[in-house]
């Protein structure tokens, strides 16, 4: 049988790698389980998972630097009772630091030539979990757009359908853990970028509380820290596997723990539905239908539901582009002194160039936008009013083809395409409140459309609970079927 397999009926534009090997359509907690039995070995799953990178990277583009030599290495030395993922293949994002490896983050202008000498923090707790990276992903330049496309040309494809985006920033991992390479992969949200690419590429995906996993360096430089790490799966039991082994590796003393969820909530909850964004266009039909479709679940399955305005204040949209500004001048000028003295500023992409000229323009205003935006967990913990959750898209509007979000767009309108197109995460980043991605509707095409939960900061293990009911209520569609 194929390793690498293309659905004729649909002229070859969906691409996917499950096979009869040693990890066939499993996800991250069954393997992990098979190689506890000993019926699998770490080896052989990461044989699997590389045979499988090799016949589909042509037709993704979604690995940035592979690492299978010594991805094989550990594991060889895997022990399986050591970890609860012990042996499980994956990927991590290019833009954390993984010892012996180069981090270009997704850019040109950073010296690919110099490999990382220390792991950051998230990258060594994810190590601990048991989790054996096969290389790094694919990602647009530093995270600024909801799609891996790069101004030389190189994008991701979804494997739903190669001519669409497979979201971003963390689209190569997305594409890999959709099309069947790894059953896990790491990513990161600074404003949407796990929930986006999982949307995009029907998969889970949790941007957990501010904090729930270690700040990575970078972050943890920020003024405001909007960036958490995370993973993108395909089951929301992986969601809970991988949080209650990364809980063993370190656990948050300031958030309540998220523990070992494995059933949904006992108590039926009070949901807001919010179907168009306070800050961009109005959400398009078919994401607003299956949002919808989502709600009548929920009110089956014994949940009240009712409709949701937040009061969001009407500087939140300026503020949030303004620091997003500010980020990209800190780095396109302060690109030597975070990248090293290889970095070529003249190779930026005209996005990172455009938003760095804004903030430039806009840098007198730091005081405000960043007071508010420190202020906006508070201020959106009362604005919940009593509700355990809210329910909304994560997207106005289903995933675009490639192209339409390309960053060497005039700068004005390519960044208005993307603020319009993302205009319900970054509320989680700002405030730091968790929000989770499940892919619980469909395009007329086929193609996947993702409905978001969120809920109170610190209230994971509740999101997680009420994913996997809905999970169970509404089987998620899978790319191999």
């Amino acid at each position: 049988m194929s390793s690498a397999t293309s659905d004729r009926t649909t002229a070859a534009t969906r691409v996917h790698a499950f096979t009869d090997d040693a990890l066939a359509d499993h996800d991250a907690t069954a393997v992990a389980e098979l190689i506890r039995r000993g019926e699998v070995s770490p080896a052989e799953a990461v044989d699997a998972a590389i045979a499988r990178s090799e016949a589909v990277e042509a037709q993704l583009t979604a690995l940035e630097r592979t690492d299978f030599e010594r991805a094989r290495a550990r594991a060889r030395t895997a022990d399986p009772a050591a970890a609860d993922l012990a042996g499980v293949p994956t990927l991590f994002k290019d833009n954390v630091p993984v010892a012996g490896l180069p981090m270009t983050v997704g850019s040109r202008a950073t010296p690919p030539q110099l490999p990382v000498r220390k792991n950051g923090k998230v990258v060594d707790q994810l190590l601990a979990t048991g989790l054996v990276p096969i290389g790094t992903s694919r990602m647009p330049e530093f995270g600024w757009t909801p799609t891996t496309e790069r101004a030389d040309g190189t994008l991701t494809r979804n494997p739903w359908h190669t001519d669409f985006s497979a979201g971003g920033s963390s689209g190569g991992s997305a594409a890999y853990v959709a099309a069947g390479v790894v059953p896990i992969a790491h990513g990161n949200d600074g404003g949407g970028s796990i929930r986006i690419p999982a949307a995009a590429c029907g998969l889970v995906g949790l941007k957990p509380t501010r904090g729930r996993l270690r700040i990575g360096e970078s972050s943890a430089a920020m003024p405001v820290r909007i960036v958490s790490d995370g993973v993108l799966t395909r089951t929301v039991r992986d969601v809970a596997t991988f949080y209650a082994a990364a809980e063993q590796v370190y656990r948050p003393r300031r958030l309540p723990p998220v523990g070992r969820v494995t059933s949904p909530p006992e108590k039926r909850l009070r949901v807001g539905l919010l179907l168009d964004s306070p800050v961009a266009p109005p959400t398009d039909a078919e994401t607003r239908s299956a949002t919808e479709d989502l709600a009548r679940t929920l009110e089956s399955l014994g949940h009240h539901v009712e409709p949701y305005d937040p009061p969001i204040p009407d500087s939140f949209r300026e503020d949030f582009i303004d620091y997003w500004s500010f980020l990209a001048m800190t780095a396109a000028d302060g690109g030597p002194l975070m990248f090293g003295k290889g970095f070529d500023k003249s190779a930026l992409d005209p996005m990172t160039l455009g938003l760095a000229g804004q903030g430039r323009r806009r840098v007198w205003r730091a005081p405000l936008f960043l007071s508010r935006l420190r202020a906006s967990g508070l201020v959106y913990d009362r604005q919940l009013r009593g509700l355990d959750l809210v329910l909304s898209p994560v997207l106005t509007r289903t995933t675009p083809r490639l192209g339409e979000l390309d960053p060497n767009g005039a700068f004005e309108a390519a960044f208005q395409k993307v603020c319009d197109y993302a205009g319900f995460t970054p509320l989680h980043n700002a405030t730091g409140a968790p929000a989770i991605s499940l892919p619980t509707g469909r395009t007329s095409d086929g193609r996947p459309i993702g409905v978001m939960l969120s809920a109170a900061r610190g209230a994971d293990a509740l999101l997680i609970q009420t994913a996997l009911e809905v999970e169970q209520a509404v089987p998620f569609a899978r790319i191999q079927d």
